[in-house]
């Protein structure tokens, strides 16, 4: 496994192992077991049959590759989901790299299964380059951050479109920029938290390594999407600043979003999460759900039917009526 210097945020390579392969390789890649791609294989193939949508994409457009040219970093929960909209992109043309937006959201075997691809092997991987493995430390995050971001030969080293989830990605090219044009990073000891000081760190590393490489990799980024509530309002942010640096689809608050996802995707993973990772039973116990908004909404439901008594707290009267009623 590649290991980082905590002060830096810079990788240590290491050589190909069992558990994953070094960017120092051929192979330009990092998951955490190979072996397991042919069950993340398996559960790509049910997923494809739960997701009509993306596959009927490819099979109208799979002959005409739509998107030729693109070359598309991703940082998004490495599921089984996500592999299928991977492949996807791929069908259609573009080129892709990708890391996840959270350190304990990857399945293994969805990030294995994506790495070899659906014509490779554990021992010639012909899938897409992807940085990701459940339980990342924050350098070990952010460094699979900037790997999904580097296009080795490419004159700008850099994507011309983002997949942005949480619009961490986002802020890295953004702070990158920032900090090359004034010249130097703030030291690591003015860091506001832990995960601040990992960010400084790289950078100061990428400025000391190779200047200019943010300027570079952002000036071809034609666009950047963003499906989450905190990454939109950092882009709604900078907006207002006058520092963003291309333009930004929100699709955190598209109607099929906001009133799908939010609300029917948390009904369904909330208590699939709070059972996976603590095997605690719901029934009996009192939930505290802050908001009733459409996650809310969601959260409070699935709490509920698992036979949790629901308290909720809300500013909004219209919402905190909503959840009186309720």
């Amino acid at each position: 496994m590649t290991t980082t210097d905590a002060s830096t945020g810079a990788s240590t390579d290491a050589t190909a192992t069992s558990t994953g392969v070094s960017t120092g390789t051929a192979r330009d890649f990092k998951v955490a077991d190979l072996s397991l791609a042919a069950f993340g294989r398996k559960e790509i193939t049910l997923a494809e049959h739960e997701m009509p949508g993306l596959m009927a994409i490819r099979r109208e457009y799979a002959a005409s590759r739509p998107l030729a040219g693109a070359r598309i970093t991703g940082s998004l929960h490495m599921t089984v989901q996500t592999a299928v909209l991977i492949e996807t992109l791929v069908a259609l043309g573009a080129r892709v790299r990708w890391a996840s937006c959270n350190i304990f959201s990857t399945q293994d075997h969805a990030a294995a299964a994506v790495a070899v691809g659906p014509d490779g092997t554990p021992e010639e991987p012909r899938g897409v380059p992807v940085f990701a493995w459940k339980g990342e430390t924050l350098q070990e995050y952010w460094w699979c951050t900037e790997q999904a971001l580097t296009w080795p030969g490419e004159p700008t080293g850099g994507p011309n479109m983002i997949l942005d989830d949480g619009g961490d990605a986002t802020l890295l090219v953004h702070k990158g920029v920032e900090y090359e044009k004034a010249g130097a990073v703030p030291d690591v000891s003015t860091a506001e938290s832990e995960e601040h000081a990992v960010i400084l760190g790289l950078l100061a590393r990428t400025l000391a390594e190779r200047p200019g490489k943010w300027t570079a990799l952002a000036s071809e980024i034609r666009g950047v999407t963003e499906e989450t509530t905190t990454g939109v309002h950092r882009l709604y942010e900078m907006r207002r600043d006058g520092v963003l640096l291309f333009p930004a689809i929100n699709v955190n608050d598209s109607v099929t979003k906001s009133k799908f996802d939010n609300k029917y995707g948390c009904r369904h993973s909330l208590i699939d999460g709070i059972n996976r990772a603590t095997d605690t039973l719901i029934g009996g116990k009192v939930a505290v759900v802050c908001g009733y908004g459409d996650v809310g909404k969601g959260c409070a439901e699935s709490l509920r039917g698992q036979g949790a008594r629901v308290i909720v707290t809300e500013i909004d009267p219209i919402c905190a009526l909503q959840a009186a009623m309720d």
